[in-house]
């Protein structure tokens, strides 16, 4: 599939029935535009089986209620409807998101309570995120702009208008010929990447960034389990700029992202280690099993 996301052939599915993907579309005033009132999901269906579909689903619902927003559809129904969107297309391994938000009805201020709120579930076939860097390690810079205060937005939703500075770090990086951007935290930690989590190794022991300001995501809390059962120390804490000196390897974490090494950040250097290897081909595993 190739081509702008808007002029494709294939199926999106939008409240409650499969829409012809170049009709999939919203009004110019639709709430979410103006105001940001959306939530949504990135998921990967591997050999016909999306991986952690359900926890996605159940967190797409959270997120929404964490807005003042209440998804017309069940667990059940949004997974089900994953999997009508797949059918139609024809996909066994794909990327699907599933988004929802306020549309557009009798309000166009601040306030919707009185708005729709819809749910479309579109997907595609997405190759590596970063390209060959599962190999080398990616390359990131560090965004000049950080993660919110939890007492200023819901850091524990997945929600659109929390990536407008993830979008305006990873153009800068890309500007500077990087993968990506950390960022660091309100306070001043180390926090995540724009679209992925992100872990350290030394001494063979494992340390990541804790997730009070940004999203402990899914993708995370697997391979956190996977260290575990491993029988490798994870240390989750606050994380200082100045450590990154001492680590030896690192990773970021993602459905997009899955598992990918990280060679450079600034002026710091990884190497694509033992520990790092294990656990990208250990993920790979899990998901297509």
């Amino acid at each position: 599939m190739a081509g702008a996301y808007d002029d494709r052939d294939g199926w999106i599915w939008m409240d409650g029935k499969l829409v012809p993907w170049r009709d999939a579309n919203v009004h110019i005033l639709t709430h979410a535009l103006h105001y940001a009132s959306s939530v949504f999901e990135g998921e990967r269906c591997y050999n016909g089986k999306i991986f952690k579909g359900v926890e996605h689903s159940e967190r797409l619902r959270r997120s929404a209620n964490l807005l003042d927003m209440e998804i017309p559809y069940s667990v059940e129904e949004i997974e089900a409807a994953k999997y009508e969107m797949l059918k139609a297309n024809g996909w066994t391994d794909a990327y699907v998101r599933a988004i929802a938000f306020r549309g557009a009805g009798e309000e166009m201020g601040v306030s919707a309570i009185h708005n729709p709120v819809r749910l479309a579930i579109a997907g595609w076939e997405w190759g590596a995120y970063y390209g060959d860097a599962k190999m080398k390690g990616a390359k990131l810079d560090i965004s000049k702009w950080r993660r919110p205060d939890p007492k200023t937005i819901p850091c524990e939703a997945k929600a659109a208008g929390l990536y407008m500075i993830c979008t305006m770090s990873k153009h800068a990086a890309q500007a500077k010929g990087c993968s990506d951007a950390l960022m660091m935290d309100y306070r001043g930690y180390v926090a995540e990447a724009t679209g992925a989590n992100i872990f350290f190794v030394k001494d063979g022991e494992v340390h990541t960034p804790k997730p009070d300001c940004f999203l402990n995501g899914l993708t995370r809390q697997t391979v956190i389990g996977m260290l575990k059962e491993k029988g490798i120390t994870v240390h989750e804490r606050h994380i200082e700029p100045v450590e990154l000196a001492g680590f030896e390897q690192c990773w970021l974490t993602g459905t997009a992202a899955e598992v990918t090494p990280v060679g450079q950040i600034g002026d710091f250097h990884f190497e694509v280690g033992a520990l790092t290897r294990d656990i990208a081909e250990s993920y790979e595993r899990l998901v297509r099993a």
